[in-house]
């Protein structure tokens, strides 16, 4: 398979399992579950495209056309990260403080009613640029290890085949 796939999907992995050490650090709660969950410190969609940017440069080189198209999807998706996603989150979190608004403004009236509890929508969607910042140096680091990596496997290879 495709080292450079390799490559990207672990540095994906490790920064979506680096996020619950890290939220524990900050917060003294252990949530296994923010390994499923999208937004907080480090972003793994910075890591990913640039782990695997990063493999494509050292691999092919800046000059062609693979690592040009790597590193422009990979800006897209950090600013997307970073940018609409980051203010869609922000918008959840005020729309999620409505229902208590609400209940407050009417805790006097005597109109019946069927409370429903409603599903609160996900607030964590975006990143911090720090935590793109953080995904983006992550994946610098994993393209360089998964190239080091592709490196020695050729090597081996050319040993031997003589």
């Amino acid at each position: 398979m495709n080292k450079g796939i390799y490559t990207a999907l672990f540095s994906i992995l490790f920064a979506q399992a680096l996020k619950i050490p890290i939220h524990f650090v900050k917060t003294k709660k252990w949530n296994p579950m923010l390994f499923f969950q999208t937004g907080g410190m480090p972003s793994s969609h910075s890591a990913g495209v640039s782990s695997l940017t990063t493999f494509i440069a050292l691999k092919r080189g800046v000059p062609t056309i693979d690592f040009a198209l790597s590193f422009v999807f990979g800006l897209i998706v950090m600013y997307d990260a970073q940018g609409i996603r980051r203010q869609t989150g922000e918008l959840t979190l005020k729309v999620n403080s409505l229902d208590e608004l609400v209940r407050k403004a009417h805790a006097d009236e005597k109109i019946p009613f069927e409370e429903k509890q409603p599903t609160k929508l996900k607030e964590m969607l975006g990143h911090k640029p720090e935590e793109v910042i953080g995904g983006g140096i992550l994946g610098i680091l994993f393209g360089f290890i998964g190239f080091l990596i592709s490196k020695k496997d050729r090597q081996k290879r050319r040993f031997f085949v003589r």
